[in-house]
C-alpha cells in the first residue's frame, strides 16, 4: 500500500474517481433492480467493478489502470441502451459516470504515478 498522501490533481481524480465509481456502481444496481433480472446478471453487471475495490483501495495503480479497460465495456452498454432508449435518464447517469470514471481514473494514474516517482516510491 503507498502511504504517501494525495497532493493537487493527483488527489482531486482520485476524489472524481471514486465519486464516478459509486454513481456507476448504484446506476447499474438500480438498473438491474428496475429490470427484476435474475442473479446472474446481476453478478455480470456488478462483478466486473466490485473486483478491482480492494486494489483501489490499496492505491494499486494496475488496479486503476484495468478499472479503465472493464468501464469500456460498460460504456459500449450504456451506449446501445441510449440508442436503444434515448430518454432514459438512468443510462444518461450512467453514460456520464462511466465517462467520468474513465478519464479520472486515466488522470489519477498518470498524475499519482508521477508523485510517486518523485517521492521515490513503488507505483505498482
Amino acid at each position: 500500500m503507498n502511504s504517501g498522501r494525495r497532493l493537487g490533481l493527483s488527489l482531486l481524480s482520485w476524489q472524481i474517481t471514486w465519486l464516478a465509481w459509486t454513481v456507476l456502481f448504484a446506476q447499474q444496481l438500480l438498473d438491474a433492480w428496475l429490470q427484476q433480472v435474475p442473479w446472474v446478471i446481476w453478478l455480470g453487471k456488478l462483478l466486473p467493478l466490485l473486483l478491482f475495490l480492494p486494489g483501489m483501495l490499496g492505491d494499486r495503480l494496475r488496479s486503476y489502470i484495468w478499472l479503465c479497460f472493464v468501464s469500456l465495456l460498460y460504456f459500449i452498454a450504456l451506449v446501445e441502451r441510449l440508442f436503444a432508449n434515448p430518454g432514459s435518464v438512468l443510462a444518461v447517469v450512467g453514460m456520464l459516470a462511466v465517462v467520468s470514471l474513465f478519464c479520472a481514473a486515466m488522470l489519477y494514474v498518470r498524475w499519482r504515478a508521477r508523485e510517486l516517482r518523485e517521492r521515490g516510491e513503488s507505483s505498482a
